[in-house]
């Protein structure tokens, strides 16, 4: 192991609040039922991390599994109304499950249901921030699922890897220890390739581990690509994350030991700001802007607001106060924020300055498009 390395996995010896995530395969022992045993393994571990002092923060998968085995379905359905029946079924079988092994270490636990919605309007976010801050305060470890009862396609989250990782940028997490069925993240598919070789370490944003990274199971939505997209959401807020086998005895506390296991994929760059973290973290937008290769070069190089006369097009409906994406003249992703006109004022200010901009609308709102207080530079 090299220095660098071996320095890493230091930095999760001195973590002092983590993110664990554990997959459907995993809690359901690949769709037979929850796993007592195995969930009873993994808060034993927990409760380790807590008896040492570490803020544990448990963001679990499993209720439409554990919902389809209770209903006596064979297959996942696809229909959004059954997945929406199955997660209800399975979530209070699941919520219990937790409950009743936590308690045997005097441990409380709450569950914690989420949506797009509550993490993408700034004050539902800021009101989950501070709920979810209570309850670790308090001793309490909170079990967060993606509510499935509820969610649609439109407002999901996608896979609870990156709830996972949104919530480790929500609370400021030292790290993202994803539990999955395999062992982590390898330079080549291992079912396929029995020279394939485990990927120790790595940094988060490493372009070369996107040719790397499979597809999900049967039984969840994530595979390695969603881990490898939560692994760079978590980086943003300064969080490294490990992906490792949840089936390899003491798993948990041998991470936090610094214990080499799975793959450790560690950011290269100082947090954000607690806002800027927010707006990165969003994954719907509402329409696009295309910029000027000159509002390009300012957004990147000095952090600056947009004007705009840095605007060459407007595409998409928004509104003021909507994420909006923000892309150079070949469609690469610039940057994103929160837009200050909506999306037809917008339209008839492309291209003009500021001063300009009361002659055009009748009024001025801002004189920037978006603000640089609202933006982040992707």
């Amino acid at each position: 192991m090299t220095v660098e390395a071996a320095w890493e996995r230091e930095g999760l010896t001195r973590a002092k609040r983590v993110v664990v995530k554990i997959g459907s395969a995993l809690l359901t022992n690949d769709g037979r039922g929850l796993d007592e045993a195995a969930i009873g393994s993994w808060v034993d571990q927990m409760a380790v991390l807590r008896q040492r002092g570490i803020e544990v923060v448990l963001v679990s998968s499993g209720s439409i599994a554990e919902g389809m085995v209770r209903l006596g379905w064979q297959t996942r359905p696809s229909a959004v109304h059954e997945l929406q029946a199955a997660a209800a079924v399975g979530q209070s079988g699941l919520s219990q499950c937790y409950e009743t092994h936590f308690a045997r270490h005097e441990l409380r636990s709450a569950q914690v249901l989420l949506t797009h919605d509550d993490l993408s309007n700034r004050k539902r976010y800021l009101n989950a921030r501070s709920a979810l801050r209570t309850l670790v305060s308090l001793g309490v470890v909170p079990v967060i699922n993606e509510n499935d009862t509820v969610v649609t396609d439109e407002i999901r989250f996608g896979d609870n890897d990156t709830l996972g990782a949104l919530v480790a940028n929500l609370l400021e997490a030292d790290a993202l220890l994803i539990l999955t069925d395999q062992e982590g993240l390898f330079d080549a598919d291992p079912r396929t390739n029995p020279e394939a070789r485990l990927i120790a370490q790595a940094r988060a944003d490493d372009p070369t581990l996107d040719a790397v990274a499979g597809g999900g199971g049967s039984l969840g939505r994530g595979g390695m690509a969603t881990k490898l997209r939560a692994a760079r959401l978590a980086a943003r807020s300064g969080a490294s994350t490990t992906i490792a086998s949840g089936r390899q005895a003491d798993v948990l506390t041998r991470l936090i030991d610094g214990e080499t296991l799975g793959t450790l994929l560690h950011p290269d760059h100082a947090p954000m700001a607690a806002r800027k973290r927010w707006l990165a973290g969003q994954l719907q937008v509402r329409g696009t802007l295309t910029l000027d290769a000159g509002a390009v070069e300012v957004l990147r190089s000095q952090g600056s607001s947009l004007l705009p006369v840095g605007v060459r097009g407007v595409q998409g409906e928004f509104k003021r106060g909507d994420m909006v994406l923000c892309v150079d003249e070949q469609g690469t992703r610039v940057a994103k924020g929160l837009v200050n006109y909506d999306s037809r004022d917008a339209e008839r200010l492309v291209g003009q300055p500021s001063h300009r901009i009361t002659d055009i609308l009748g009024y001025v709102e801002a004189p920037e498009l978006i603000h640089r207080d609202n933006l982040v530079v992707l």
